[in-house]
Order: C-alpha cells, then sequence, then structure tokens
C-alpha cells in the first residue's frame, strides 16, 4: 500500500519564519529569500513538486510571506501573498526560469536595503537590497524541529524501512548492485506515494561506499553496505545497514560487526542535550580506529532534517552542542580489505530533553530474515 506524506502545521511553519526574522532583524536584514524549495516548504507549507522548476519565497522582516511559483491554486497555508510566473512557451521551457523567478521577486524587494540569501538563490539577479549568504546561520536557526517536521522525518523512515525489505528478498550471490538500488527506490517511491525529493547514497558491495556500479555482481564472501537518504518533500532520513550477501559471514566480518554494534549502543549514550559532539566524536574514532588494525576514517554523524547534512555534526572539524530538537544521524563503522571493504550501521535519533529517542526501526542484523514491511 502507497502512503500519503504528512503535511506541515501552518501556525508551526509561521513560528520558523518567526525565528527567522528574528534574526533578520537582529543583524540589520530586512527579509531573506529562499531559493531551496525545501526550505521553502518548511517555511510555508508549500511543496514545489516539480524539481525542473524553481520555486521561492520572500520573508519579509516586518512581517509578510511571498512565494513565487507557476503552479495554479498551490497550496501555501503559511504565506501570505502568491506571485506567478510563466516557465515554458508551449511547453517547451525557458531557459532562465531563476531569472522568471526573480522578475516576479524584484517588485517586492524595492525598498529593502540588505536581504539574507540561500545557497541556492541567485543574487546576481535580484534587483534593489544587497544581498548577504546566510546559509550557514540558517541551519542554526532551523536546527530544533518542531512536533510537524518530525513526524514528516518519521514519515521518510517508514519509507526507507520498506526499501530495506525490498532489498533483503532479493540480496544474494550474483544479484547487480543495480538490481538491488532500483528495487529499493521503487519500494521507497511506492511508499512515499509520490515521487521522492531526495534518493541516495551508497550501493555498492565490498567496499565502503558509492554508487551502484553497473553490471557489478555481487560476490558470496562480501558485505552489502547499504546507506539510503529517503527524501520526501524536503525531508529526508539517512539510515545505513551493511548485510552478509551469503548469509555466513565470516568469524572476522562476525566480530567487526559485534564491535561496531557495541560502540553504537555505548555513543548512544552521548546522544543528549548539553553534550559536545567532539567529545562523542573522540570516543568513537577512540574506540574503533585502529581496533585490529581496522580503520575508522569519517565522521561518527551529523544532523538530518531539510538538508543531507546539517546542524549538529559530530565531527571534529566543528565545535557543536547537542540542543532539544536536533535530528540526529549517528553511523559508526570499521573498515579493512579482510572485512570485504567494511561495515557501517547507522541510525536516526531525536534529542529530547532528557536524552534521545531512536527514530530507526529496521534490524541492525548483519544476517537478517526479512519479516515484511514494517507499518
Amino acid at each position: 500500500m502507497s502512503g500519503t506524506p504528512p503535511t506541515l502545521d501552518p501556525t508551526l511553519c509561521r513560528k520558523r519564519q518567526d525565528a527567522l526574522r528574528s534574526f533578520l532583524s537582529e543583524n540589520n536584514l530586512d527579509g531573506a529569500v529562499m531559493y531551496d524549495r525545501h526550505y521553502v516548504y518548511g517555511l510555508t507549507g508549500f511543496w514545489h513538486e516539480q524539481p525542473l522548476t524553481p520555486t521561492a519565497v520572500l520573508i519579509k522582516t516586518d512581517g509578510g510571506a511571498t512565494v513565487v511559483t507557476h503552479f495554479e491554486d498551490p497550496v501555501a497555508p503559511a504565506a501570505d501573498e502568491i506571485a506567478s510566473y510563466v516557465p515554458n512557451h508551449l511547453f517547451t521551457l525557458k531557459e532562465n526560469l531563476a531569472g522568471c523567478v526573480a522578475e516576479q521577486l524584484n517588485p517586492h524587494l524595492a525598498g529593502l536595503s540588505a536581504i539574507g540569501t540561500c545557497h541556492m538563490t541567485p543574487a546576481a539577479m535580484l534587483e534593489g537590497p544587497e544581498c548577504r549568504n546566510i546559509t550557514t546561520e540558517y541551519q542554526y536557526i532551523r536546527r530544533h524541529k518542531d512536533a510537524d517536521e518530525v513526524a514528516a522525518f518519521e514519515f521518510t523512515i517508514k519509507c526507507a524501512d520498506r526499501a530495506y525489505h525490498a532489498a533483503r528478498k532479493m540480496i544474494e550471490p550474483g544479484v547487480e548492485e543495480v538490481e538491488v538500488m532500483a528495487a529499493m527506490l521503487e519500494e521507497a517511491t511506492y511508499a512515499a506515494g509520490e515521487f521522492l525529493s531526495g534518493w541516495g547514497q551508497d550501493f555498492q558491495c565490498g567496499v565502503p561506499g558509492g554508487f551502484a556500479r553497473p553490471n557489478r555482481k555481487v560476490e558470496p564472501e562480501e558485505i552489502f553496505v547499504l546507506d539510503v537518504g529517503v527524501g520526501v518533500r524536503g525531508y529526508r532520513s539517512d539510515l545505513c545497514r551493511a548485510f552478509s550477501v551469503n548469509g555466513n559471514p565470516t568469524d572476522e566480518q562476525i566480530a567487526a560487526w559485534d564491535k561496531v554494534v557495541e560502540v553504537m549502543k555505548a555513543g548512544e549514550e552521548y546522544l543528549k542535550p548539553g553534550q559536545s559532539c567532539r567529545e562523542m566524536y573522540d570516543f568513537v574514532h577512540g574506540e574503533l580506529d585502529g581496533w585490529n588494525g581496522y580503520a575508522f576514517f569519517h565522521h561518527a554523524g551529523h544532523g538530518v532534517g531539510l538538508d543531507a547534512h546539517e546542524v549538529p555534526r559530530i565531527n571534529p572539524g566543528w565545535d557543536d552542542t547537542f540542543e532539544k530538537g536536533d535530528l540526529v544521524a549517528f553511523e559508526p563503522g570499521l573498515y579493512h580489505e579482510s572485512l570485504s571493504g567494511g561495515l557501517r550501521l547507522e541510525n536516526n535519533y531525536l534529542i529530547t530533553e532528557d536524552g534521545h529517542r531512536c527514530l530507526s526501526h529496521h534490524p541492525l542484523d548483519l544476517v537478517l530474515e526479512d519479516g515484511g514491511p514494517s507499518t
């Protein structure tokens, strides 16, 4: 059965607009223009489903939210005004669609001195105000996820669960990586009930990760690392599982899997408000890197939500601290040639007032008897 994504609460969309306005006011900005359709959805409840064409929202510091789209009668419950553009001529798309959106925005920018923009906003096309990139700041502004966002996120996890069950039914020696990836994409799309807004990222066997390789058949002794990000209306989960291809892992693979699970369980104790993300990384890295001669060479996790990676980052390159309302992906792993590349496990969590809540459902098992899709 296909699903129906939950909708965002207009009252909470307005709350998120007000949080952005507070930042704009404190930084002498008269507004913000966001071209990222994920951000447009989170702020207004309008989902621009067509990825070929752009959309944008203007949030004015003194009030008002204007959405630009070409859809007729768009559902935008937290927008105050809709400005429309024509994206095609006789169904042939125009060559400068971002400019079409800017043409509709520019009259609304009259009288504004300075505005904030995101990484996707074509500042050169906006006329009048000075444009300042606030992409990094905006991640911190929206890091605390509201109840409607958590519900949207949990829906994407259910879609990922369905994808993993599809994979388990077909993983066996000789299957092609592309076959598994395609089956997972099909099941995730059907579970979502609509075109996915995001999909990725690792579908290679016998190596730490990467896109599925053409005509590449999996080998019996390999571990299939599947790191799957499912995006629905902008919100995107990020879960990883590792499966023994032949269902008969070696003693060395079992020992490595046991160690990763041990570190995952111990590391969960760090998932609480006020905890240094660097300290959590140091614990994970210290437990894994060099264990039995194996390597752990990547971050220990990151925030998730409207971007694939966002605040907070369990990474020594940043100095973040967990806060209530963060959505977090935690992903320990071990890598070595003797493990057929390596293995990685990843769960998603909500940081709560007194700790965390695990949002992931799919079993961590290296060898898994499929029990059918979760409900």
